[in-house]
């Protein structure tokens, strides 16, 4: 459906301007901004393998262990209904590490893999109905905290920012608020929906 109307813009844009005359401004236009599309990702591409880069010498360094170690306690009380030393706790625990060390990569599968094992135990009534624990998972992970944000950084530093890194501290805390808030959220949304339920 968003394809659909991506190509209704373009093909408006295309008529309108065909109509005041100004198709030429719209080709100059499309392959400036082309032109700029490639720049940007070259440009961006460079910065992201260097932070990445720093992320996997972290992970082999045991940094994301060692996160998992020090999140445990807190994610038993966040999960109760989950096994703590089970598939879809230890799946969540390097999901959320990652996504706090900046792999967003090597967190995807973890992410994919914690619904999974949280979906073999759903026990709602229609298997179609997410957990409370798999809404947890989903507030936590869409919120979650960010240590390192590489991406941004990135962005900053193509756009040429003088000190791309200084976003950081203000990252980790509006992630931490944010993180804070949707758990709250989610807590009091539950007991809601427990009561109804």
């Amino acid at each position: 459906m968003l394809n659909l109307v991506w190509v209704g813009l373009v093909v408006a844009g295309v008529f309108v301007a065909a109509l005041h005359g100004h198709v030429q401004s719209v080709t100059t236009a499309a392959f400036d901004s082309a032109k700029l599309a490639v720049e940007t990702v070259i440009s961006l591409t460079g910065i992201l393998i260097f932070w990445l880069g720093i992320a996997r010498v972290a992970e082999s360094a045991g940094l994301m262990q060692a996160l998992t170690g020090i999140l445990r306690p807190v994610f038993r009380r966040l999960f109760p209904s989950l096994d703590p030393q089970g598939p879809a706790m230890r799946a969540i625990l390097l999901n959320v590490s990652a996504n706090m060390l900046g792999l967003g990569q090597a967190a995807t599968p973890f992410g994919l893999k914690a619904m999974q094992e949280m979906q073999a135990v759903n026990d709602q009534p229609d298997p179609e109905t997410a957990s409370n624990a798999m809404v947890t998972f989903l507030v936590l992970n869409t919120a979650g905290i960010t240590l390192i944000p590489a991406t941004v950084i990135a962005y900053r530093a193509t756009a040429g920012s003088q000190n791309p890194t200084e976003i950081v501290g203000v990252t980790l805390a509006a992630s931490t608020c944010s993180t804070i808030l949707a758990l709250l959220l989610d807590r009091i949304l539950r007991g809601r929906r427990g009561q109804r339920g």
